[in-house]
């Protein structure tokens, strides 16, 4: 079989349709971090990246379903979650000291009001300085959930429809309507915390009945011991006392 001197076989990556190196070599060029946003069904996904000989290294990262821990009780893959993973993930950047960043979308096409840039927009009010367009952002009542609260509520008065469409929040006795409130509060909580993720209080309930389980075992095993040593010692004196 003749084979074609000419012919480059392109990278892995770029056979599979995951990652554009043109695109990658522009942003590698900029010598600065990368915000890197990404997206499934349920979760938003917020790295700061910096460049290595060896590879990629991570500097800092936030993932929408660690938002719970902040007290947001909505859904991890709509706009105001993309928002608050975001600002969480440029927190957290401040602590190594990454205060300018470019941003990175991958091979998503880039479209106004597009729920990655919901993540941009909470990564600037976070203190990171990148490089944007502010007509790319979404409306801040698209941010804020405000959309979702007002949908909610109109359509409330047909029960079967208001049913179909946000079983998901009834199953986890949320209502859409206090969206907006529990998004300013989620948003002061991660501020507040500089991005430090609380235990939950089923966590300390369950770690503290964890730590009592073991100090009364071991204070059993303790007594278990100490009845056995008794037990032989006094076991010893009637053997001595029976040979006298």
């Amino acid at each position: 079989m003749r084979k074609n001197p000419n012919l480059i076989v392109p990278h892995r990556r770029q056979r599979e349709g995951r990652t554009d190196y043109h695109q990658r070599l522009r942003l590698l060029k900029s010598r600065e971090p990368r915000l890197v946003v990404r997206k499934s069904l349920n979760c938003f996904y917020c790295q700061i990246v910096r460049y290595e000989e060896k590879g990629d290294k991570v500097v800092a990262s936030a993932v929408s379903s660690e938002l719970k821990d902040f007290g947001w009780k909505f859904h991890g893959g709509n706009t105001p979650a993309a928002y608050l993973t975001g600002l969480l993930c440029a927190e957290r950047a401040k602590k190594h000291k990454v205060s300018k960043a470019i941003l990175d979308i991958g091979l998503y096409k880039i479209t106004p009001g597009n729920t990655l840039f919901s993540a941009l927009k909470g990564a600037v009010d976070g203190g990171l300085d990148v490089p944007h367009n502010e007509e790319i952002l979404p409306s801040e009542d698209r941010i804020s959930g405000k959309h979702i609260a007002e949908y909610a509520e109109a359509v409330k008065s047909d029960a079967a429809k208001y049913k179909k469409l946000f079983s998901a929040y009834i199953k986890d006795k949320a209502d859409p309507a206090e969206m907006p409130a529990v998004f300013e509060a989620t948003k002061k909580t991660i501020m507040d915390s500089k991005g430090e993720r609380k235990k939950s209080a089923h966590k300390a309930e369950h770690k503290e009945a964890h730590t009592e389980t073991k100090e009364h075992e071991h204070a059993e095993a303790h007594h278990e011991h100490k009845t056995a040593e008794h037990h032989k010692t006094e076991h010893k004196h009637t053997e001595h006392h029976k040979k006298e």
